[in-house]
């Protein structure tokens, strides 16, 4: 019997928001609106948003002893995250500065902080944490290292969920144990690299499975998903909304298809509960403030 349904391995961020009517180019200045602090980071995003749809969920991360590590803290304790693999101090917590648009498509500078001093030490030390935890999902605003350390401290029976955000190169230890990988459309170009010849995600996803992930799960905004697998590749729809912002909106599709996956469904079903999920966020402001509880999901 697991203790959790998922563990989530990952950073946690102050997100710092202004809404412009356009983003500035080279050397440009624009003005915005009042600057919005709210609780972030993908990892961080991850736990809440699976906590609110009833998953039981743990967080390991690191945040600074300062204001918004308490701010981060907070948040998760309120959705019902244990806190127990949360670390404090080492640096100041991460911020992420973001700016929104009115279309809700936003662009987003992270510096790392104590994100970044998540180690694999760290990882071995939580091992408890991950022998009680039925899925993991970790993303990449950790170092790499550490995360090939998560694929290491796995239990036998658990499943590794992996959405390689920022994206870089991954190790094939890394890759093999993904089940499945999440991608975007430009996740997916830049571990393709030179084998990206093609426009299509059926050929990505193709390509990226004979990489050695178990599975891949290849996201298609408002075009919905491809899901791929040894036994085969199937589109999954999106849910037609009016987009506010479209900020943490893959983060509560990666958590929400993780949480789903661990219950029993199968990749295209938890594919499609996540669209579902993922449609409620993007039609409020915010990161975690728009993550859907299960009841908002079911009458979306």
């Amino acid at each position: 019997m697991y203790d959790y349904d998922l563990l989530v391995v990952g950073s946690a961020n102050a997100d710092l928001v202004i809404g412009v009517e356009r983003r500035p180019a080279a050397g440009e200045t624009v003005l915005g609106s009042d600057l919005a602090v709210h609780p972030g980071g993908k990892g961080a995003n991850q736990a809440v948003a699976a906590a609110r749809l009833g998953a039981r969920t743990a967080l390991l991360a690191r945040v600074g002893d300062d204001a918004h590590g308490r701010l981060l803290l907070d948040s998760q304790r309120t959705a019902g995250v244990d806190t127990v693999g949360v670390l404090v101090g080492g640096a100041p917590t991460g911020v992420a500065l973001i700016t929104v648009d009115p279309s809700g498509d936003n662009s987003i500078v992270v510096s790392p902080g104590a994100n970044g001093r998540l180690t694999p030490a760290d990882v071995r030390a939580a091992a408890s944490l991950f022998h009680a935890s039925r899925v993991v999902s970790a993303q990449l605003e950790i170092p790499l290292e550490t995360v090939v350390e998560v694929v290491r401290a796995l239990a036998p029976d658990s499943r590794f969920v992996l959405n390689p955000s920022p994206p870089r190169p991954l190790p094939q230890e890394i890759l093999a144990a993904c089940d499945p990988l999440i991608v975007n459309e430009h996740e997916a170009k830049v571990i393709l690299g030179d084998a990206c010849v093609s426009d299509r995600p059926e050929d990505w996803a193709r390509i990226l499975l004979a990489k050695g992930p178990r599975s891949v799960v290849v996201t298609l905004g408002a075009e919905g998903s491809l899901v791929a697998s040894s036994e085969g590749m199937t589109r999954v729809p999106s849910v037609r909304v009016s987009a506010v912002d479209t900020t943490g909106a893959g983060d509560a599709f990666t958590a929400a298809l993780a949480w789903r996956l661990g219950a029993g469904s199968s990749l295209a079903e938890a594919a499609a509960y996540a669209s579902r999920v993922g449609a409620a966020a993007v039609t409020r402001q915010g990161a975690q403030d728009s993550f859907p509880t299960a009841e908002e999901v079911e009458s979306l």
